[in-house]
């Protein structure tokens, strides 16, 4: 059961989305997604969420309908009159293909940030420049946390570097690594560089690895369901990390890290958010037994 009457202690800003989604399942045009909602949508299996988001005026409502009933604070998501960020996308093989956004609705929007929020911050992907604004409004939070997209970290690699000045925490993928300034070489090279408290290395059907100054952490890919679309896997693994460690710090980073590969593994099972629209708390749960058990 949900409970949604407890105030948020984690807050998400980034994109919410119509994506135009293409794979064996044929095409899904129009499917509401993008990284605030799919990270929204996971962590609140866990804990209460804040979201700050944009979406146009046209889309509102279907926003809101996905969030329902799920412990999402939507008070800092705009309604615009832009259109909504749509991005276009092919599944191939274990990844998708990009083929293009839309992202008009930043020429106009600026993220606004709960007053006097405190707890954890994540940023996720959007413009470098938004995530810079959203990030600075958060410099007290108690944990900032970003997430890198691999189009936006080529066209602006100087602000997604101060993006990385301003985080604890960094999630990416290998080809978003190297993509950036001096970002070839091994993870923990990179998060010494860049004096992160941490950094998450999403690999896709070969799982995850948290590296920090102390632990090095590898959780496999759950092989024993389908994928069917792994649009929004990254976000739900970084949501499902962090919402983990912040409610069970004690439990330590393998099992945060394993709540993350377990709701990425249930995000993939359909189209868009359609699997992490019907997940529980309980299935969830059934799933992290899962990653446990190899």
């Amino acid at each position: 059961m949900f409970n949604v009457k407890h105030s948020a202690p984690l807050l998400v800003a980034g994109s919410i989305a119509l994506d135009t989604l293409e794979g064996d399942f044929g095409s899904a045009p129009d499917e509401l997604g993008g990284s605030a909602l799919y990270f929204a949508l996971a962590a609140s299996l866990l804990t209460p969420v804040a979201l700050v988001g944009a979406v146009g005026a046209d889309d509102e409502e279907a926003v809101r309908d996905a969030i329902d009933g799920r412990p999402i604070d939507a008070a800092c998501l705009d309604v615009l009159d832009a259109p909504t960020f749509r991005w276009h996308a092919r599944h191939v093989g274990t990844g998708n293909v990009d083929l293009g956004h839309d992202d008009r609705i930043y020429d106009v929007w600026r993220p606004r940030v709960p007053a006097g929020f405190s707890g954890w911050a994540f940023a996720g992907s959007m413009r470098p420049a938004l995530q810079l604004e959203f990030l600075t409004q958060v410099r007290g939070a108690d944990l900032i946390a970003a997430d890198a997209m691999l189009s936006y970290v080529r066209s602006a690699p100087a602000e997604s570097e101060e993006v990385l000045a301003l985080a604890a925490w960094y999630f990416a993928n290998s080809d978003e690594l190297q993509a950036l300034p001096e970002g070839k070489g091994p993870p923990t090279a990179f998060r010494d560089r860049h004096q992160l408290a941490g950094i998450c290395v999403k690999s896709g059907p070969d799982g995850a690895r948290v590296v920090t100054q102390g632990e090095d952490v590898r959780v496999p890919a759950l092989a024993s369901h389908p994928v069917v679309d792994t649009t929004g896997a990254g976000d739900s693994l970084a949501a499902g990390f962090l919402a983990r460690l912040l409610t069970a710090p004690a439990a330590g980073l393998r099992d945060a890290l394993e709540h993350g590969v377990a709701l990425a593994s249930i995000t993939i099972e359909d189209v868009g958010l359609r699997a992490l629209r019907q997940a529980t708390p309980e299935l969830l749960q059934d799933r992290v037994a899962e990653v446990r058990a190899g």
